[in-house]
């Protein structure tokens, strides 16, 4: 699971340095533009830190954290389909198109790891 863990967060990363680019903030209506988008990402990218660190010491918390990671990952590439499929121009470029898919494609990849590692942790807690 460390290694899908690994590439959803790196393709989540990598998607809020391009969202700098195109001032997402604006397509959210963040609340204190660009510093609320800033206070965001302090978020979101410490709570996939402090998961991927789960992820790679084993804790009971691990697959949680790897299911919230992986939902971050499906849900970044649904909400931008979501915007183009209404007009919005913004990560039309094909490096932005590729980052968002390989979004969607590693919390895939993630989500299959967690169901294969929660399988075996619930039968042993049960």
């Amino acid at each position: 699971m460390a290694r899908s863990y690994f590439w959803t967060m790196l393709s989540l990363i990598l998607h809020q340095v391009d969202a700098a680019y195109w001032r997402e903030w604006e397509m959210f209506h963040v609340p204190g533009g660009i510093q609320g988008f800033l206070i965001f990402n302090l978020a979101a990218i410490a709570l996939v830190l402090a998961g991927y660190r789960h992820v790679l010491l084993e804790t009971r918390l691990a697959p949680r954290y790897a299911a919230v990671c992986a939902a971050l990952g499906a849900g970044t590439f649904l909400i931008h389909a979501g915007f183009a499929l209404a007009g919005l121009e913004q990560f039309h470029l094909p490096l932005s198109m590729a980052i968002l898919g390989l979004c969607l494609a590693c919390a895939a990849w993630l989500l299959r790891d967690v169901r294969r590692v929660r399988g075996p942790l619930a039968r042993r807690t049960a």
